[in-house]
């Protein structure tokens, strides 16, 4: 105590200001300001929040606080409201409800833990093992004499009789065994200390215990009378330091003064200016807040008013921004708990609304009057509608759409029907009611009409389709290809991210925290205190940022927040600018799903349309109108209907089948109709031919002639010259003249009608391909049956058939012989490559006619072979000469060759009397050698000769065989 006397912890000095005038290295003995939570509970501790939420001793020094209140401890414990002396111990040291009270922690003080003594023991432990080792080195100085020594054993008896329990260092009543050893519960009753012996061994052990009290008070004073010296010593420098604390209360004091006076000079007025920052902060929020209070309250007035504008887009993307500022800004606003609620009933509303305004725009669009015009009805409110039913996930409204054209479909129909009726005045629609008997009752010309006016309706109702769904394609395209670009413009920023993630989020967080940047990189220039008290700043969770910047930041982004979905600039095709939304959430899958039924609801136009002129056709086909049709009128019909599928497969890009179907149906009766005619009139001609030369008409010969020149057609009929041209008795073809009958003239006719109907037709080329191969077969079988097998002579009555018949058929065959590789080649340009098999058939028919022509010429040979026969059997070598048999032989000869010389070609003349010469010659030698007459220049050789001669000359004499090698040497047996 006399060393730290010496040397005082407060410095000595003239002036009251020394104490703040001490030159002090900085460096070396300044520590960072730790906060006192212990000692100083509401000083600043460097949270900016907890200005004005604690007591300062800067500004509340001279106000009267909890602090100031001070009770002795021992008179808090001893309650003067009890009897001195109770039997119960603790009763009577702490009070009656000691046991039973429990001390609140306060809530001013903070609650004290062994973290709070870590740093003052770390300062303390090395003074600790100082002070320990200079302990261990000094040993205690011997003052005491003998008569202390006495007295101190006199005072180590009176302890000892003091139990050693009491002495034990670990001495605690807490414990059990411990609390046993000193009261031992043997003393006490159960019975609440009740009875005379309790009550005496109570008093006992009291006494017992205040004896043990009297000895240890009686030995403390005994020290305290050795040590008197340094006692007395030791109050001697509590004066002194009474002093240096009073000096030290009154520094503080000028130092808080000080402090107050900086506070309110440089601090309250910054404060101030925080504290109206934030309060400008929180006003400006609440402006927004409120501003956007009120436009949310405008959000129903406004789809209203959107709605009766037809704007479904606008109202649909002002209830979703709605929502979603409900859900994020304006969550737990009592006034708007319904709001959500009423504007998802809004948004089901508007779904209904859009359903049936998309309906009635479909029926106003198909059923506007039928002009040549394709131009779209409404396209900003189509777009509008579209986009509308996207963004509600209504992806199946172009059914809609479909069902409305099935309806207008069958309209047009009825409305051309009806229109057309009414102007012809031979049907009286009071009694004809309805519209198909009313229809039947139709001339072709009318009924054609009407239906080209029905293909014409047609072709413009499916080119306004396809205007409008290529309208809602491209609306959907165009959602598709946002879809696609947002993908793209996320994909970028995902990989440009990572790049510049750390700068961002510095700037961000500096922004945030309303500190320059150039005050964050020179922050490692700032002194530890600065430092850490900036980190605290920093680290403070309920931080405000308090800079003019991040003031203007809030604003603007309040500001926007009802504009938070981004939207991009789009055109249509039809020039109609758009604004598409973010929030369209459709998946490619299903975008490309739409578009692709879109498409198909055109194809099912085309199929629509064709359905109905189907069933329009049937109706019409009921009582057999079609089927009466003649071949021109037909093929007006056909080609009528080709153009309308052409025209419908150019519009929608696809085939549709059923009215395909109707035609060839419809083909194929006509064309069996068709067959059956021709084939009934060839029979009938067949059956009455005489089979004489005809004459050839002009028309004929012009018929030949337009089919020598490449085109198998019939000619146009050529208006009456003023001189008729007369019939010749040839037909001409590529320079030969043909011998014909009046049946094959009309069957060339007809051959080319086919031919002709398939040009028209091009569907029926294959069953005219058969029909006429058929044809071509009857008439040569028929031809057959009726010349070379003489039906003829009962048919027509004849009464017989003659070598000209015969030569005539056979010059009639190879005329259809002629045409057949033209007819064949004319097929094989209109068949597809894998129906070439069919014109097998024409082979057939070709080897067909040549074996016809074949036997009839043989059947000419055998008539003159069978006259040889006749005659030459009767020849006899005899004078005169020549004799009669060669006379008629030459005879026949003759007759024969005036009747097929004008009929066939000179060259099928001579092949023929080839023939017949052979046959004659044959005859002739089996004659000589029956008569033995031999080529040996004898009388009978004579006489044959000059018959020869005879024959050879006059045979020779006929027109066109003067150069004919007849070779008679071989009517001689050649010599062995």
């Amino acid at each position: 105590m006399a060393s730290s006397h010496s040397s005082s912890p407060v410095p000595q000095s003239n002036s009251s200001d020394a104490f703040f005038k001490k030159e002090m290295d900085a460096t070396k003995c300044f520590r960072p300001v730790q906060s006192l939570p212990d000692v100083c509970p509401k000083e600043p501790t460097g949270d900016p929040n907890n200005l004005c939420d604690s007591p300062s001793l800067v500004v509340d020094q001279h106000r009267w606080t909890i602090y100031h209140s001070k009770v002795n401890l021992p008179a808090v414990l001893n309650d003067p409201r009890l009897a001195k002396r109770e039997s119960d111990f603790f009763t009577k040291t702490w009070g009656v409800d000691f046991v039973d009270t429990e001390v609140t922690p306060s809530f001013y003080l903070p609650q004290i833990t062994k973290e709070h003594f870590a740093l003052y023991q770390q300062e303390i432990t090395p003074r600790e093992k100082v002070h320990e080792r200079c302990k261990n080195i000094c040993t205690p100085k011997d003052t005491f004499n003998r008569t202390l020594l006495h007295t101190h054993d006199k005072s180590r008896t009176d302890l000892e009789q003091v139990p050693k329990i009491f002495m034990k260092p670990d001495f605690a009543l807490e414990d059990s065994l411990t609390f046993n050893a000193v009261l031992p519960w043997s003393h006490f009753s159960t019975a609440g200390g009740k009875g005379n012996r309790d009550a005496a061994s109570s008093r006992l052990l009291q006494e017992k215990l205040s004896h043990y009290l009297d000895i240890v008070e009686v030995n403390i004073a005994h020290q305290i009378s050795l040590r008197s010296e340094a006692f007395f010593h030791a109050m001697t420098s509590q004066h002194e330091l009474q002093d240096y604390l009073r000096k030290t209360s009154q520094a503080v004091k000028l130092l808080r003064e000080k402090i107050s006076k900086i506070d309110k000079v440089m601090c309250e007025g910054s404060l101030r200016v925080l504290r109206l920052s934030l309060t400008r902060n929180n006003c400006i929020k609440a402006y927004n807040k409120l501003k956007l209070m009120a436009t949310v309250h405008q959000t129903q007035p406004t789809v209203q008013l959107l709605l009766s504008t037809s704007e479904f887009v606008g109202a649909l993307d002002l209830i979703a921004t709605t929502q979603e500022v409900l859900q994020q800004e304006l969550q737990g606003i009592h006034s708007f708990r319904h709001l959500g609620s009423q504007l998802c009933e809004l948004e089901k509303l508007i779904d209904k609304m859009m359903i049936a305004e998309f309906s009635t725009y479909a029926r106003n669009d198909l059923n506007r009057p039928l002009e040549d015009d394709c131009q779209i009805l409404e396209e900003e409110r189509l777009v509008s509608l579209v986009f509308g039913l996207l963004k509600q996930r209504k992806l199946n409204f172009y059914e809609i759409y479909g069902d409305e054209m099935i309806i207008t479909a069958k309209n047009i129909i009825k409305q051309c029907v009806v229109n057309t009726v009414s102007q012809i005045e031979e049907i009286d629609t009071e009694v004809v009611v309805k519209l198909a008997d009313q229809m039947r009752m139709m001339n072709f010309p009318q009924w054609f009409d009407l239906l080209k006016n029905i293909f014409s309706k047609f072709t413009i109702f499916l080119k306004r389709i396809k205007a409008t769904l290529n309208t809602i394609r491209s609306v959907v395209f165009l959602v598709l290809d946002k879809n696609q670009k947002t993908r793209d413009l996320e994909d970028t920023l995902q990989k440009n991210s990572a790049k510049d993630s750390t700068v961002d989020t510095e700037v961000a967080y500096l922004t945030h925290e309303g500190m320059f940047i150039s005050d964050a990189f020179s922050e490692g220039d700032l002194p530890p205190v600065t430092a850490d008290t900036t980190s605290q700043r920093n680290i403070s969770p309920n931080s405000e940022p308090c800079s003019s910047d991040s003031v203007s930041e809030q604003e603007c982004t309040t500001d926007s927040s009802s504009g938070k979905e981004q939207t991009s600039s789009s055109v249509t095709p039809g020039g109609v600018e758009l604004m598409i939304s973010d929030d369209m959430k459709l998946t490619d899958l299903e975008l490309v799903r739409l578009a692709n039924n879109i498409q198909e609801l055109l194809y099912n136009a085309s199929d629509i349309c064709h359905d109905r002129s189907v069933k329009f056709l049937m109706a019409r086909a009921k009582d057999g109108f079609l089927e009466k049709l003649n071949s021109n009128e037909f093929v007006a019909l056909s080609r009528l209907m080709e153009g309308f599928i052409l025209d419908t497969e150019q519009i929608c890009g696809r085939k549709s089948m059923s009215l395909r179907g109707a035609l060839q149906s419809q083909a194929n009766r006509f064309v069996n109709r068709f067959h059956e005619e021709r084939k009934t009139k060839l029979s009938l001609l067949l059956d009455n031919e005489r089979w004489k030369q005809a004459e050839v008409p002009a028309e004929f010969q012009d018929l030949v002639d337009s089919v020598s020149d490449g085109r198998i057609s019939l000619p146009e009929k050529k208006p009456a010259a003023t001189e008729e041209r007369k019939p010749t008795e040839f037909l001409v073809v590529e320079g030969q003249k043909y011998a014909t009958v009046g049946t094959v003239l009309l069957l060339i006719r007809i051959i080319l009608e086919y031919c002709q109907c398939v040009d028209n037709i091009p569907s029926i080329t294959t069953d005219m391909l058969t029909r006429l191969s058929d044809l071509l077969k009857y008439f040569n079988s028929r031809s057959c049956q009726l010349v070379l097998g003489a039906g003829a002579l009962q048919v027509v009555g004849l009464k017989t058939i003659t070598t000209k018949n015969l030569a005539l058929s056979s010059r009639c065959l190879q005329l259809i012989v002629h045409y057949i590789p033209i007819i064949r080649a004319h097929f094989e340009a209109r068949l597809q490559p894998k129906q070439f098999s069919m014109l097998r058939h024409f082979d057939h028919i070709m080897k067909d006619y040549h074996d016809h022509i074949a036997e009839i010429s043989a059947k000419l040979v055998a008539i003159m072979d069978s006259l040889f026969d006749k005659l030459l059997s009767k020849y006899e070598v005899k004078a005169p000469v020549p004799s009669a048999c060669f006379r008629n032989i030459c005879k026949q000869m003759a007759k024969m060759h005036e009747a097929i010389y004008d009929l066939l070609p000179e060259e099928q003349t001579q092949m023929l009397f080839l023939r017949i010469n052979a046959s004659y010659k044959l005859h002739l030698k089996r004659q000589l050698a029956h008569l033995n007459v031999v080529n040996d220049g004898g009388p009978l050789n004579g006489l044959v000769t000059s018959d020869v001669a005879f024959y050879t000359g006059n045979l020779q004499a006929l027109k066109g065989l003067n150069n004919l090698d007849l070779n008679m040497a071989e009517i001689w047996e050649q010599k062995r």
